[in-house]
């Protein structure tokens, strides 16, 4: 029973590289690999080179079973995309690995969204486990089987489903070679892209072959077998075998015609007015039988699915219980990613039961819920509270909105909104001055430490400083004026203009009495969509969605943050920077403030904690922290709160 492979590749755009190989191993084995990698040409390559070394030394040219060599070849390949993706040298990757080992057994295994199906007696089906959500950048799981002859196997760094139907993939399937192409035509007229494998297992169908079967794993190496079911194939054997038995039965010529009279005397019993009575007894009697019969197949069937239902969650309730031990492990370990991957596994599971249309075990789903949730936050150093308000600006103004404020020692701040500050010491507040002209409003204010003032822009392309308490409209020696940004920040006797519009921070001398034309600090970062900074010798620049860049003497270097559960910086909307101290991200909707450490002169920072704050408190505007980290303000719109996070 031989095999045949076909590779190919989608039409692709930049940043996207489509790698698609087929190479037999030294014992005479098919192997495909598929990847679809995200980062720019060179980086791509470097993958490349690397992946395809790995697969070439650990699988290839290794002896030993192919299911124990490729469990050694993933582990590997986690090894590079990880550490690629946190050197953020990649954006995202997604692979697909399958060998056909001697006796006609596939292993296959994913990463991402690629997924591998089979076309087996003109049905089509997923052989790949599919996972809601962002999906993982790494090989998880493994599904392995036993090859039947005509089997038809498609491989793709994407999923198909969304394109094709199972059915219409199962047609082109039977245009024999002309499959690949028939995909990759389809993909295309959806803009999809997309590396592609095929496979065609050649010779006649045998009668009974081990079906496909989808084996899970923590990860490659540590394997657990689901039970396999019927494939189509067996069920074709299994039904046309029925049917040849049917046609076997010959009925004898008396039994044929005692029916054929039986039937005659009861329709001739209908129309006797003296026996009809008892036929429509017969006949109501018949009915009823039927209606018993039918009921009973029908509640048997409802049992059956009821029983095969129940099993399946009590399976994933156990597989529930087994990942919570697991990800403790990891915890101890010190293996924080591995555990709080494991722990969303696990939430996934238990959702699925929670979701199931009989309503069995909720109870219990709902308990291990619980139990996820409370371990995550163990493991990830989640600290609910309550703050204690500081102050309400309400008390001087029923009616404010503050934008932020700005620190100037603990306790000490200057609140603003639109048009007017207010000055609050300790838990009194001051009578609200205004610095805005009319019809101008304030967009954001710093502090500048070396001239004991504050500095804030407003609307106008205007720059006021306050000065002894006294509100001065300061000037630039740039004849176009100053220019407007999204946040300011002052060091030494600069002021950074954080301008994402221009990709630029602009950098203002400050004389005794103005400030010096700019000059553009920004060598080589993309600074588009940038929502604030921070500055600490160094500059900070926190993006939508959470990306974090570090720049020093203009020039972007590199600046990770390891052990980050999740996307949790996602709805980051400020970032605040200790001196030689810790990051502070403000998560304003969510009502929570990561930290995490400085990453130092190495760029790689840690995930340290989160304070999720609870209560009847409004979106958060702006964050300040002590120089002695001892305390944490943050504020919304109407109050100032504080947390003592030295009792936490």
């Amino acid at each position: 029973m031989g095999i045949s492979v076909q590779t190919g590749q989608t039409k692709t755009i930049g940043g996207i590289k489509l790698v698609a190989n087929s190479v037999d191993s030294a014992l005479g084995e098919q192997v495909c690999v598929l990847l679809q990698v995200h980062a720019t040409v060179q980086e791509a390559k470097t993958l490349e080179k690397e992946a395809m070394t790995i697969v070439k030394h650990a699988l290839l040219e290794t002896e030993g079973e192919a299911s124990s060599r490729l469990d050694g070849t993933l582990k590997e390949l986690n090894g590079l995309f990880k550490g690629l993706l946190l050197a953020q040298q990649i954006e995202d990757v997604h692979a697909i690995i399958a060998i056909v080992d001697s006796a006609r057994v596939l292993h296959v295994s994913h990463a991402g969204r690629a997924e591998a199906y089979v076309v087996r007696a003109g049905a089509a089906s997923q052989i790949t486990e599919y996972t809601r959500g962002k999906p993982t950048p790494a090989f998880v799981h493994i599904a392995s089987g036993t090859l039947e002859a005509k089997d038809v196997l498609v491989f793709s760094t994407q999923r198909l489903l969304r394109t094709l139907t199972p059915a219409q993939l199962a047609q082109h399937a039977q245009r024999g070679d002309q499959l690949l192409d028939e995909v990759r035509v389809a993909l295309e007229a959806e803009k999809e892209m997309a590396a592609l494998g095929v496979m065609y297992v050649e010779g006649a169908r045998p009668q009974r072959a081990a079906p496909l079967r989808d084996t899970q794993s923590r990860r490659p190496g540590r394997r657990r077998g689901k039970s396999g079911t019927f494939s189509p194939a067996a069920l074709l054997g299994i039904f046309s075998g029925f049917g040849e038995k049917v046609r076997n039965i010959r009925l004898p010529f008396n039994t044929v015609g005692k029916v054929k009279q039986r039937g005659v005397n009861f329709l001739s019993d209908l129309k006797d007015p003296t026996r009809k009575r008892k036929a429509h007894m017969l006949l109501l009697a018949g009915i009823l039988i039927v209606f018993l019969l039918v009921w009973a197949i029908v509640n048997l069937s409802t049992y059956s699915q009821r029983s095969k239902t129940r099993a399946e969650l009590e399976q994933l309730i156990e597989e529930i219980e087994t990942d919570l031990r697991t990800a403790e492990n990891r915890f101890l370990t010190g293996e924080i990613d591995s555990s709080n991957a494991i722990l969303q596994r696990a939430e996934e599971r238990a959702k699925q039961v929670m979701d199931n249309e009989n309503k069995l075990f909720r109870s219990q789903a709902h308990d291990l819920l619980s139990r996820v949730r409370a371990k995550r936050e163990e493991i990830n150093n989640i600290i609910r509270l309550s703050p204690r308000v500081v102050v309400s600006l309400t008390a001087k103004n029923p009616d404010v909105s503050a934008l932020g404020f700005v620190g100037l020692s603990d306790g000490e701040f200057v609140v603003y909104d639109q048009t007017d500050l207010y000055r609050v010491l300790l838990n009194s507040v001051e009578d609200p001055s205004t610095i805005a002209a009319e019809g101008e409003q304030i967009l954001y204010g710093a502090s500048f430490p070396r001239y004991k003032t504050l500095v804030f822009q407003t609307d106008n392309n205007s720059v006021i400083e306050i000065i002894a308490n006294q509100p001065t409209s300061m000037k630039t020696e740039d004849p176009a004026g100053w220019i407007t940004g999204s946040d300011a920040e002052a060091w030494l006797r600069y002021i950074y203009i954080l301008s994402p519009e221009n990709n630029q921070i602009y950098k203002y001398e400050r004389y005794s009495n103005r400030y010096a034309a700019p000059s553009e600090y920004n060598v080589n970062a993309d600074l588009h969509n940038a929502i604030d900074m921070a500055i600490d010798g160094s500059v900070y620049v926190l993006k939508e969605h959470g990306e974090v860049l570090k720049l020093f003497r203009g020039e972007q270097t590199p600046f990770v943050i390891r052990h980050l559960p999740g996307n949790i910086l996602e709805g980051a909307t400020r970032i605040f920077k200790v001196l030689d101290g810790n990051m502070y991200f403000l998560d304003s909707a969510n009502k929570r403030v990561i930290v995490v450490t400085d990453g130092g002169s190495t760029g790689e920072s840690t995930y340290t904690k989160q304070y999720v704050f609870e209560g009847e408190i409004d979106i958060l505007k702006d964050i300040y922290v002590d120089p002695d980290e001892s305390r944490l303000y943050v504020m919304d719109s109407r109050n100032i709160y504080v947390v003592d996070m030295g009792n936490t």
